[in-house]
């Protein structure tokens, strides 16, 4: 599974399966020091790899520098225990 960023590469190499994002080279996961972003963009590739079929690039309709972020639900809490223990 891969995260990319330079959709006709991708097609062209053929991953097993891989996800799209029309980011700015060099950011497959985000902006920098956005973890919440980062971490929206992670969650979905671990869904993905439950859901998608093989050869399939998966479009993820994030724009960059235009959405709000929060973390994922599923990881919320967890976090938040690992923060409290820092």
């Amino acid at each position: 599974m891969s995260i990319s960023i330079l959709r006709d590469v991708t097609e062209k190499v053929k991953p097993p399966r891989a996800l799209f994002l029309r980011w700015p080279f060099g950011h497959p996961l985000g902006e920098p020091f956005n973890v919440t972003q980062q971490l929206t963009v992670l969650y979905d590739a671990f869904q993905f790899l439950y859901t998608a079929q093989p050869g399939e690039i998966r479009d993820l309709p994030y724009r960059w520098r235009r959405e709000d972020y929060s973390v994922p639900k599923a990881w919320d809490s967890r976090l938040r225990c690992k923060s409290l223990r820092e």
